[in-house]
């Protein structure tokens, strides 16, 4: 039963060179002072003493020129503290990535509490408990003697720093577009704080604040969506600006010396149905330069047009200093789900290795944008679902399958990289040492219809280091990892030869920068979906991280472990959690077939429910646990409508033909193992047979 069809997009990649305007010749002059691939001291100084700000610094590099853990002595680094922020209570997942000022940390949690945390003994100074609706936050802002934050509700709070005594409280309401949440971590510049809103998965106006960091009153707002009669409108078709999403996920990054704040916005509404918002949707999937005091528009570089697939830019821009054809350039990075590392020039949005528009797949009732750009350089990531390059990647079978930017309708279309696949939401570091791009990519597939996205039940998922030349935009290394990274699971590197990433099994994991081999592992009890940290109190390093889980792509175990460590450590590891699953999970419990008779109703959510070919989990019992030797009988029920059929993958164990109304199927079941099969006429229609 077995009806692939691959739909493939063949895209050539070139390098273009293109002159330098005269504003960039003068950003070039502004950082003759540094050497090569150096940072600009104000925009991205090294974490040292502190790790003052959530990914280091206002170019979010995620590097420290801490050394006293190296490549050399890190197998004695151990556990130096253990906090459970909310006192073990496991409140949601937990994505906030801790900071440190003047040997405080400071880190805000999934229940709304923000703590104010010795960071040499892990004891608590003082907590904030701010109520509301628990929900994922990522991090805090600490000037001016205060704490910012934003919080669930649309709130945003400044907390006195010494004592978390509430300043002020805003709610960022709009009566004209309500709605929306606030998850991103909040950055304070000169006065301001940026505040991102997230909502662009539901019918909302995205929008970026900046509030006047006395009060919280908003001193102005960009719009994710532009509406008719500015910079943009004509790219929305009719009213759907209004409702069109575009949100910023994830905090900007600022250029002090240029005064530019540097702000990414996610998918167009809705989501994957292009059919009501014809146009490009500007500014969805766009790296946005705006005024970092007025919030007045300077440049855009939209990453993907119309976008269909939700490939939103979800991870933070990332500032550094290049040299290239011998010509210093001030550069920002985005890291996309397309597979691909954008690389643009800071002052004039000019793309640094360039970028092709190139003509992809059509479909017209998807008002599918005729080209697509792809920058210089060489994706991250596979482009197409092939076994033979990464064989978790290999596609769920009787699926139509395609690669990068196939469009799809009515029939449930496999993409590779798919939604939560490449690029999304982790932080990424820059090192100047080396002149790399690191960070952690996801390999995962997602399946598609104008009314529904699936994450094919029994797919593999995976993922990879990589270490890019942003010269080139070309891979310096890559190293296989067994779980997506990229679903918060930030890089730090250092000084000292070093990078930490964690994993979704709960490990925290160190890694020889240059070649990428595994030097260090700890086991934090949680799983590891939020950015590590180093600091340093009376000259002794130490690295922390908080382990609190994550329900994208695996559901790891939630907590609310805050780790510290430090050479010669003695806090042992936790246990270890459950691991998650390797493969996407049914949801539905297991169910032994003594209770069924070992059969299975195709088409059907439960025995006595219509039947049902939408519906991803319509397998009854979509877990089945039977003894090995049993005999499953798979039937379409008499009263359906439509022909169904039980098809085993990847090991190809059975496979009943298609069934008309009435028909049925058995098979004998002889040897231990998990078996997941789908519907080759509704393949997203999924059940797994285990056999002990």
């Amino acid at each position: 039963m077995r009806q692939t069809k691959l739909l493939s997009l063949c895209v050539s990649i070139a390098v273009i060179s293109l002159p330098l305007c005269g504003a960039a010749r003068a950003a070039d002059s502004e950082a003759e002072s540094h050497s090569p691939n150096q940072p600009s001291a104000r925009c991205c100084a090294p974490a040292s003493k502190n790790f003052p700000m959530v990914h280091a610094n206002y170019g979010n590099t995620m590097y420290s020129e801490l050394k006293e853990i190296s490549s050399r002595n890190i197998k004695k680094l151990g556990g130096a503290w253990l906090l459970h922020v909310d006192g073990g209570v496991v409140s949601g997942n937990q994505q906030s990535t801790p900071v440190v000022v003047g040997g405080v940390m400071y880190v805000q949690s999934a229940s709304q509490k923000i703590s104010a945390v010795d960071a040499r003994t892990g004891v608590i100074k003082w907590t904030y408990a701010a109520g509301g609706a628990i929900g994922f936050l990522r991090g805090v802002a600490v000037a001016q003697g205060k704490v910012f934050a934003s919080l669930t509700g649309r709130r945003v709070v400044a907390l006195d720093q010494a004592t978390g005594t509430p300043l002020w409280l805003v709610t960022l309401d709009n009566a004209e577009f309500p709605g929306g949440t606030t998850p991103a971590a909040v950055v304070y510049y000169d006065g301001l704080l940026y505040v991102g809103t997230g909502g662009g998965d539901a019918a909302y106006r995205g929008r970026a604040y900046a509030l006047n960091a006395s009060d919280g009153s908003i001193a102005w707002t960009f719009w994710g969506t532009a509406a008719p009669g500015t910079p943009g409108g004509e790219t929305w078709e009719g009213d759907s600006w209004r409702t069109g999403g575009a949100a910023p996920w994830m905090h900007p990054a600022v250029d002090p010396e240029l005064n530019i704040v540097y702000w990414t916005f996610g998918n167009p509404f809705p989501v994957m149905d292009g059919s009501t918002r014809g146009g490009d949707n500007l500014y969805s999937d766009s790296i946005v330069a705006m005024d970092a005091h007025t919030g007045a528009y300077l440049w855009h570089f939209q990453t993907v047009k119309h976008d269909l697939w939700d490939y939103d830019n979800t991870m933070a821009p990332v500032l550094m200093d290049l040299k290239i054809h011998g010509k210093k350039r001030k550069a920002v990075a985005v890291a996309g789900k397309t597979g691909y590392l954008y690389i643009f020039d800071r002052v004039t949005g000019e793309p640094l290795q360039g970028a092709r528009d190139r003509p992809v797949p059509q479909e017209p009732r998807q008002k599918t944008a005729a080209t697509q750009p792809i920058p210089g350089g060489e994706p991250f990531v596979p482009l197409c679902p092939d076994p033979r390059i990464e064989p978790s990647l290999r596609p769920v079978p009787n699926y139509v399958v395609g690669c990068l930017f196939t469009p799809f309708w009515d029939k449930t279309t496999i993409v590779t990289p798919g939604s939560a696949g490449a690029a999304v939401w982790s932080a990424v570091s820059f090192n100047p040492q080396t002149g790399l791009v690191y960070f952690g990519a996801t390999l995962v597939n997602s399946a598609w219809t104008v009314t529904g996205k699936y994450r094919p039940i029994g797919e593999y998922r995976s993922g990879r280091i990589v270490a890019i030349d942003p010269i080139t935009n070309r891979l310096a290394w890559q190293k296989h990892t067994d779980w997506a990274l990229s679903a918060g699971n930030g890089m730090l590197t250092t000084a000292g030869d070093v990078m930490f990433v964690g994993q979704p099994d709960g490990y925290l994991v160190g890694y020889d920068i240059r070649n990428g081999r595994e030097l260090w592992r700890f086991q934090t009890g949680a799983g590891v979906h939020t950015a590590p940290i180093t600091y340093s109190i009376n000259g002794e390093q130490y690295v922390a991280v908080f382990a609190g889980g994550n329900s994208v792509i695996y559901g790891s175990q939630a907590g609310d472990n805050l780790w510290a460590f430090k050479l010669g450590g003695k806090v042992p590891q936790a246990a270890a959690p459950p691991v998650p699953p390797v493969r996407q999970p049914t949801v539905a419990p297991a169910v032994e077939g003594s209770v069924v008779g070992n059969t299975v109703l195709l088409g059907r959510t439960s025995a006595t429910s219509a039947e049902s070919t939408v519906n991803q989990n319509a397998m009854f019992p979509q877990n089945l646990v039977v003894p090995v030797g049993t005999t499953v009988t798979f039937v379409n029920p008499a009263g359906s409508a439509n022909k169904h059929c039980a098809d085993s993958f990847f090991d190809n164990e059975f496979d009943s033909g298609v069934l008309a109304p009435g028909q049925v199927f058995s098979h004998a079941f002889n040897k231990v193992g998990e078996y997941f099969y789908n519907d080759c006429v509704w393949p997203h229609v999924t059940g797994k047979v285990v056999v002990k």
